[in-house]
């Protein structure tokens, strides 16, 4: 969402054939982290935001660029990162091994000592679009860099459910025809270096964009019983349903041993959307977080722990106005929007 904005109607208009008929890990473990984004101007300092985290056993965070200040706040933090790049940079990258070079001599190889990166996202939602061509010479290059830096950090990009040209049921989740020809090699090249995927993932604009058809309890994980049936798998929660149709696209273009990170999702609480109220992003995100610390995994990966990523830490103002400025659980003056237990 950061890079691209809230483009997320084609997943939610193929939705009402979803409830007619019809969520990785820190190098191996699951668990939450925050996305922590800096598009306000009223926010606390670094220092402080991670303060914040530790305080409130957030042990994973996600940068959407290297600001030296959240970087140099996270020395010797123990939080977990995932640190991406500007999507602007990525032609340079591509086009330039030396471009990706530098950046990596940068941005990367200062902190490497006492920070924990966990991945390096390189490009934010590009695909399908543009800059999609570059985004997998842009990885190449980059992981060369960090490679020649003495480094083992691995590289991966972040897509949205965008990516799919059918999500219903889970089962039969595949890429787009515009899409599979760039998510092939991408996936190959993750199953080559044995990298997650990163994945953004909001039942919120399904059922925001055709609430009639996509129920409320499905998408806030409020019931118990299976709304879809897909085959001998049964849905509770559309969180899943997604989160298993981007698996099943991964194993038709021969990604079956690619893992997913959920690097972005979340509900707003305000800014005038269909549910976007403060009582339905508290119960969201609470009953995420303990259908993430079940351990439970997804119905298509039991077992398989989740790592997955809230968006997101703060409510910026310097966002497009409505639900954009909305996602933060905590507001600039850290307090709560609504009561979250980690």
């Amino acid at each position: 969402m950061e890079g691209r904005g809230l483009l997320r109607l084609p997943f939610a208009a193929a939705v009402p054939f979803l409830f007619a008929l019809f969520a990785v890990f820190d190098q191996g473990e699951g668990g939450i982290g925050v996305n922590y984004g800096l598009k306000g101007n009223n926010l606390p300092s670094p220092a402080t935001a991670i303060s914040l985290c530790k305080s409130r056993n957030i042990t994973k965070l996600r940068l959407f660029d290297p600001n030296p200040g959240p970087l140099n706040a996270l020395r010797n933090s123990g939080i977990g990162v995932i640190l991406g790049s500007l999507n602007e940079d990525l032609q340079k990258f591509a086009g330039d091994p030396s471009a990706a070079a530098s950046w990596v001599e940068a941005n990367i190889v200062p902190y490497a000592d006492t920070v924990d990166f966990n991945y390096i996202d390189i490009g934010n939602e590009l695909v399908p679009g543009e800059s999609a061509s570059y985004v997998l010479p842009a990885m190449c290059n980059v992981a060369a860099a960090i490679r020649a830096a003495g480094l083992s950090i691995p590289v991966t990009t972040a897509v949205s459910t965008m990516v799919l040209g059918t999500s219903y049921p889970p089962s039969q989740g595949a890429f787009s025809g515009e899409t599979s020809q760039v998510m092939g090699p991408i996936v190959s090249f993750l199953a080559s270096t044995s990298t997650p995927l990163l994945i953004n993932i909001y039942p919120f604009f399904a059922y925001s964009g055709d609430p009639e058809n996509v129920s409320l309890d499905y998408s806030l994980f409020t019931t118990n019983d299976a709304v879809v049936r897909d085959d001998n798998l049964g849905y509770s929660n559309l969180f899943d349903a997604m989160v298993d149709s981007v698996y099943s696209a991964l194993e038709r273009v021969g990604g079956s041993e690619v893992s997913l990170v959920v690097s972005e999702t979340g509900w707003p609480s305000a800014g005038g959307a269909n549910g976007a109220t403060i009582d339905n992003a508290r119960i969201y995100n609470n009953n995420l977080v303990k259908h993430v610390n079940s351990k439970v995994g997804t119905p298509k990966r039991p077992g398989k722990e989740l790592e997955v990523y809230m968006f997101a830490m703060f409510n910026e103002n310097l966002k497009p106005a409505g639900i954009e400025r909305n996602f933060g659980m905590f507001y600039p003056d850290m307090t709560e929007v609504y009561p979250m237990d980690f």
